[in-house]
């Protein structure tokens, strides 16, 4: 190895940046709908639409495939993943089986403060949609609502449990986007069982909490399949 290539490689700490970059950009394009769930494509139009280097572009088709992400198909090109009916399931058994295992954790260490804070986020947005159901109340209540699960989440202090909530995350917010919309109907429903999980972990119950959020993630799940 020359000198010259010695300071020009890059380390690997350098190579997972580039590697995070690309799938970053690739899930920014589902998540803003230039990548269409159930569409076929290139590895040459997902290329220039990510601005990516056929290089790094199959580096990452792998991960995204292992992932779930999309599939690829020989001789047909790359196919987005589906927003079908037994994908849909699949990601709210995933997310059922995750969530269950954070409210044990939740009751067993999170502080009553942190609790009571999401209580009165909640309760607050409630009252704003009663009074002014306005669009950006709306925004406010997902981000009040995205805000809320990944608390759950992080909370467990389990890298493995995280990493495999954020990949199913990506197929949530998919799910969310094509079939899920916060209404005036739809977030008092779910806000009113986020604050049935607050309660029983509050009231340190595990078997209370596992009961809210199984019946959270099945209300969520039924109104993704109602459509």
């Amino acid at each position: 190895m020359t000198e010259d290539s010695a300071t020009t490689e890059p380390e690997p700490t350098e190579l997972r940046s580039v590697k995070q970059a690309a799938y970053d950009r690739f899930r920014e394009a589902l998540f803003d709908g230039r990548l269409k769930a159930g569409a076929f494509v290139s590895q040459r139009e997902l290329v220039a639409l990510l601005g990516l280097s056929i290089g790094a572009l199959r580096e990452l088709l792998p991960r995204l495939q292992y992932e779930g992400l999309l599939l690829v198909m020989p001789q047909r090109g790359i196919q987005i993943t589906q927003i079908d009916l037994p994908m849909i399931r699949q990601a709210f058994q995933m997310r059922m089986a995750l969530e269950r295992e954070a409210v044990i954790s939740a009751v067993r260490s999170m502080p009553d403060e942190v609790l009571r804070e999401q209580e009165a986020l909640h309760r607050a947005i409630l009252e704003e949609v009663k009074v002014a159901p306005a669009p950006e109340v709306f925004q406010r209540g997902q981000q009040i609502d995205d805000g809320f699960h990944n608390l759950l989440i992080n909370a467990t202090q389990n890298d493995l449990l995280i990493q495999a909530y954020a990949v199913n995350a990506i197929r949530m917010r998919l799910i969310k986007r094509d079939r899920i919309t916060l209404t005036q109907h739809v977030l008092p429903s779910a806000f009113g069982d986020h604050l049935a999980v607050i309660e029983a972990i509050l009231s340190r119950d595990i078997h209370k909490a596992s009961d809210a959020i199984d019946t959270h993630i099945m209300n969520a799940r039924k109104r993704a399949t109602e459509i």
